[in-house]
């Protein structure tokens, strides 16, 4: 429904492919983030690293984790934007880019003034993860973001 909306709304898709990109961006994080690490990872990271501030999925703050999303959603959008990058690929370098940064600051920075990891391996495999997950939204995002009204 939002696509079609994109499609026919040319003055939509023009001022506002961010709001679009974003939010298709965020949707993208949140089943990617459930993918991975919800199942694919989730035993691994429960054996090596450190559970004791971790919530039960019972007792998530779901609006907090789904507006979480959608923030790292816009941020790929804006850093399309501006980097005026449309397309999957472009989209998906970028993407894989700014979660190979995201994710090395954040997990060396707990690193070295927490407990969480139990060893670096942990934060290689998290790396990974984060620059899949954040390549393959940016590449969903500027894919979105680069569709042509016109031509559909």
């Amino acid at each position: 429904m939002l696509l079609s909306l994109y499609y026919t709304n040319p003055l939509l898709s023009m001022k506002n492919k961010i709001i679009i990109g974003g939010l298709v961006g965020g949707i993208a994080f949140f089943f990617l983030g459930w993918l991975i690490y919800g199942i694919v990872l989730d035993a691994y990271m429960k054996e090596n690293c450190s559970q004791t501030g971790s919530r039960e999925m019972v007792d998530y703050l779901w609006w907090a984790l789904i507006l979480s999303n959608l923030l790292y959603g816009y941020l790929v959008a804006t850093v399309l934007d501006w980097s005026n990058s449309t397309g999957f690929m472009p989209g998906l370098v970028k993407g894989a880019i700014l979660g190979l940064l995201f994710a090395m600051g954040i997990d060396l920075s707990f690193y070295s003034m927490t407990t969480m990891y139990h060893s670096a391996s942990p934060i290689i495999v998290d790396v990974i993860a984060n620059t899949v997950m954040w390549g393959i939204v940016g590449g969903i995002t500027g894919w979105v973001m680069g569709m042509n009204p016109k031509s559909a």
